[in-house]
């Protein structure tokens, strides 16, 4: 069997070498831009305003609380009485627990650079708390009689964050380049579009498909665009993984509705439906299904592009037929990978939940079918079935754009020219883009 292109290393001058013809160009063209069009039409229609309809009134926090940063200090232990917080898996309240103290100095807010003692919840006591661990507290302000109090919150992630997300970006320039600072910048824009747009618009009760649709579809146009450049090839990424976002909307919305998922089986999903009044969890449920799906449908569908316009550029006589089987092989194996790096890191997040139930002693049929693993099970399957559908799509697509295409003069491939002269010593490939 002939070699063929597999992962993600193409050659750049290959890839040059061919330009899809001018009336393909324009047709795909207007086609993205028509789907820009409807996405940034459906981003103004479900733009949140601020108002949520049926929200409780009070917030997260008491009013006038306020976090402050510390270090511990030190850590010591009483004895208090047992409570139902403290209850036993036999159901039996000890009548004597553990209850640690947290001595802690603050770095800011009122009382910076003094030391307070706060009670801290035994797990976390448990789960290793020592001195000079970089902690967080909630200040309640002092009221009519009350002296203002302290109280447990979390530690203090920052600075360890910061180190971890500044290893991952210079790693990744230091590596990919150009196109990975493109590539940050293109995932500073997605983490705006959702903190920014998705979850308020989802707050305020607009419909899930339509905003996890148009994030996502306009997102994406930036996203591949700017990392990978204004192409036909990109543009034959965009059109898949587009087709992909929708058949992943299309599967979420019968998965969840088959499935009863009600996105009410975690503490978190809880609070957000009280204090969210009548929004629909369910919509939250299926946008994050849509949105999980961005990263593995764009890496299958620009490496699908990719494959077939180096086919191309290898293989001259290379028509439709031809580069759409050699983009399946390279497909099918990539499909295969992706699949199951889908399905695990969808089990490492549901690790947690998995514990649980197991240490309930559950039958696996229930375990599979309770709540938070179904949910977890239908991310996986949605997320295979539209990788699935998006892989032969943009093949086909990419291999009908390109399968007609003229290569350009002058573009040296593997050290000869388009035009049959051998490339010269240190001849430089031709200049054009890729198209």
């Amino acid at each position: 069997m002939a070699a063929h292109p597999h992962g993600h290393t193409h050659d750049p001058a290959a890839l040059r070498s061919v330009r899809a013809p001018r009336g393909v160009r324009w047709l795909l063209g207007v086609l993205v831009v028509l789907l820009l069009a409807a996405a940034l039409a459906g981003v103004a229609s479900t733009w949140p305003t601020g108002a949520r309809p049926g929200a409780a009134p009070t917030a997260t926090t008491f009013v006038g609380e306020e976090v402050v940063h510390g270090r511990v200090e030190g850590v010591r232990q009483d004895r208090c009485p047992g409570t139902s917080e403290d209850r036993l898996p036999d159901g039996e309240i000890p009548a004597v627990v553990d209850c640690p103290h947290a001595a802690v100095r603050l770095n800011d807010g009122p009382g910076a650079g003094s030391t307070v003692e706060v009670p801290v919840p035994a797990l976390i006591a448990r789960g290793g708390l020592e001195r000079g661990d970089a902690v967080t507290l909630s200040l309640f302000p002092a009221t009519a009689g009350q002296p203002a109090v302290y109280a447990w919150n979390d530690f203090d992630r920052r600075f360890p964050l910061a180190l971890a997300v500044g290893l991952f970006a210079v790693l990744t320039v230091a590596v990919a380049g150009r196109r990975g600072v493109a590539a940050l910048v293109g995932l500073g824009v997605g983490g705006a579009a959702v903190l920014g747009y998705v979850v308020p618009s989802l707050l305020e009760g607009n419909s899930p498909v339509v905003v996890a649709l148009s994030a996502s579809v306009a997102v994406m146009g930036v996203v591949l665009y700017t990392t990978h450049g204004v192409s036909t090839r990109t543009t034959a990424a965009y059109l898949g993984t587009v087709a992909g976002l929708g058949a992943t909307a299309l599967l979420a919305h019968a998965a969840v509705d088959a499935t009863q998922l009600r996105g009410l089986d975690d503490e978190d999903s809880y609070t957000v439906s009280l204090l969210a009044g009548g929004v629909d969890l369910r919509g939250f449920v299926l946008a994050g299904v849509v949105i999980a799906a961005l990263g593995s449908l764009n890496d299958v569908t620009i490496t699908q592009a990719s494959a077939v316009w180096e086919v191309r550029a290898h293989d001259p006589a290379a028509r439709f037929a031809t580069l759409l089987r050699s983009g399946m092989r390279v497909g099918r194996d990539h499909l295969a990978s992706t699949v199951y790096t889908v399905a695990f890191a969808y089990a490492g997040a549901a690790l947690p939940t998995l514990l649980l139930i197991e240490l309930y002693e559950r039958p696996l049929g229930q375990v599979l079918t309770s709540g938070a693993v179904a949910e977890e099970v239908v991310r996986t399957v949605v997320a295979g079935a539209a990788l699935a559908l998006a892989v032969p799509f943009t093949t086909a697509l990419a291999a009908a754009a390109i399968g007609a295409g003229t290569r350009v003069e002058g573009t040296r491939v593997e050290g000869t020219r388009v035009d049959g002269a051998a490339a010269g010593p240190g001849e430089a490939p031709g200049a054009e883009g890729l198209s």
